[in-house]
């Protein structure tokens, strides 16, 4: 059974906004963090794929941000989820990456297939690639001030909060990060040649 909370929200009703979803679940509604959960599925997922460089390690990080989430929250600021769910998912991305090396290499993540020409498929899907395989020559520090920043559109106040650094950090290791990227494609674009 649905609470009045969760179908307001659920409707869109602006008297029952997201925080309201986040009260209902730390009631024990389980269909409010049903809810709370499908809202940032894509945010969560999204940041563990580009960190953790594969499908599969990237929704065993998602399963453990919503674990610690459901966890959590009596103890979360209800004024910012999001950031609360990026650091948790660097961390668990962090950790997984130090328990054990990914076992399926980025070259062999699956791609969505795209409808249209299938030229450009191809081109997208080299282009998506090349990104992800550039990501993984950078530091942990590096690939997730980039992932926040350039990838996700974090502020860089908003990176440097969920990784507990300083804003003049994460500038450099963002501009760090852009130019070894940017020597990687070049390197890769000359072996092609």
């Amino acid at each position: 059974m649905k609470t009045l909370a969760l179908v307001a929200a659920e409707a869109g009703d602006q008297r029952e906004g997201p925080d309201s979803v986040l009260e209902a679940a730390r009631a024990g509604d389980r269909g409010a963090f049903d809810l709370l959960m499908r809202r940032h599925e894509r945010l969560v997922l999204g940041t563990a794929f580009r960190l953790a460089g594969n499908l599969e390690d990237a929704q065993d990080v998602s399963q453990e941000v919503f674990l610690r989430l459901y966890r959590n929250l009596a103890k979360l600021d209800t004024g910012n989820l999001a950031a609360w769910l990026y650091r948790v998912t660097v961390n668990v991305c962090h950790d997984a990456r130090r328990r054990r090396p990914a076992t399926v290499p980025v070259d062999d993540a699956p791609e969505l297939a795209a409808a249209g020409d299938p030229q450009q498929s191809a081109g997208e899907a080299e282009r998506r690639a090349l990104l992800l395989r550039s990501l993984r020559t950078l530091s942990e520090r590096e690939r997730a001030a980039l992932v926040l920043h350039d990838l996700e559109g974090l502020s860089t106040a908003e990176v440097a909060g969920v990784l507990g650094s300083s804003v003049a950090t994460v500038r450099s290791q963002v501009s760090k990060a852009r130019l070894k990227m940017r020597d990687f494609v070049e390197r890769y674009s000359r072996r092609r040649l």
